[in-house]
């Protein structure tokens, strides 16, 4: 069991805090959290975008991986995310992980000049393209919606063939899709524990079936709130969610309350399938990783 932190995106105008967030970086990598992760929303109030946070964060550490959980890849050109990647893998000496998905059909995609209709043929030629702009020295490709003739893009990922590719998805048909894309497999923090289950019973079925031998890693980010109040616990969750998707009907999907509610939760999301648990706080992400550390995660890790 290995457990990541996120990275703070959310900031009022003019709030954000260089030397808060190398602290918190630093003491994330003196902790030994395995990671620490961005999400991607580009229309919407108040969010960093993750590749420039990203690349932030690599020069304030060593050793934390760092990644995007995930990117909307059908709103990007695949060339330009494939190289800005790179760029980010090799400035960082191979601790990009990268996550991608489909976004679902709720988007803005007309702001973006992509048809809703296309998502998927989009999502997945555009990763063909991502992959082969990663490995191949020259790129011909005759897509659908790119096409390249004896092109060179460089530089190539630190890591090789290039770094570690986690599909977020929900739907069924798309979580076994993981398994033909990527190496890995994350749950979305919008996703409870028993929807979180499922997604694992369906994608462990399909790969004993099409790709029994192959390594596939699984991982569920989680809306988490450590205090010994339960209802306080409660309320400030209820708050956190409704800023980020317009309700507090989703109190469902998050983990909450004194240290020993915290620890079953996550126990409860590691019996699912998580190999890898992203910690989402709501708010005062410093305070929460450090009550995270200390009182949760080692009894967590010792069941």
């Amino acid at each position: 069991m290995q457990f990541a932190i996120s990275i703070p995106q959310r900031f009022a105008d003019g709030t954000f805090d260089p030397a808060g967030l190398r602290d918190y970086l630093a003491r994330a990598e003196a902790l030994g959290f395995h990671s620490a992760w961005t999400q991607e929303s580009i229309i919407g109030p108040g969010a960093l975008s993750p590749l420039e946070l990203m690349a932030f964060a690599a020069a304030c550490t060593t050793r934390l991986r760092l990644g995007c959980a995930v990117f909307v890849s059908p709103l990007h050109n695949p060339i330009h995310l494939a190289k800005s990647i790179s760029t980010l893998d090799q400035i960082s000496h191979g601790r990009v992980e990268v996550g991608v998905g489909t976004g679902g059909k709720g988007r803005m995609f007309s702001a973006f000049e992509v048809d809703p209709t296309s998502l998927v043929a989009r999502f997945t030629e555009g990763l063909r393209l991502m992959k082969a702009c990663w490995t191949e020295p020259r790129i011909t490709f005759s897509g659908r919606f790119w096409q390249l003739d004896n092109a060179m893009v460089g530089p190539k990922p630190f890591q090789k063939p290039y770094p570690p590719l986690w599909i977020g998805a929900s739907h069924p048909a798309a979580v076994r899709r993981a398994l033909s894309y990527g190496d890995g497999f994350f749950g979305a923090g919008s996703s409870t524990t028993a929807q979180f289950a499922q997604q694992v019973k369906i994608l462990r079925e399909a790969q004993a079936e099409i790709k029994p031998d192959k390594p596939f890693k699984i991982a569920k980010r989680v809306y988490i709130v450590v205090d010994d109040n339960a209802a306080r616990a409660r309320e400030r969750v209820e708050a956190g969610l409704k800023q980020i998707y317009g309700s507090a009907d989703k109190i469902a999907v998050a983990v909450y309350g004194p240290p020993a509610a915290c620890i079953e939760g996550l126990r409860e999301i590691a019996d699912a399938g998580a190999e890898l648990i992203q910690l989402n706080s709501l708010f005062d992400e410093a305070e929460q990783m450090e009550r995270l550390a200390a009182e949760v995660l080692g009894a967590v890790q010792e069941k």
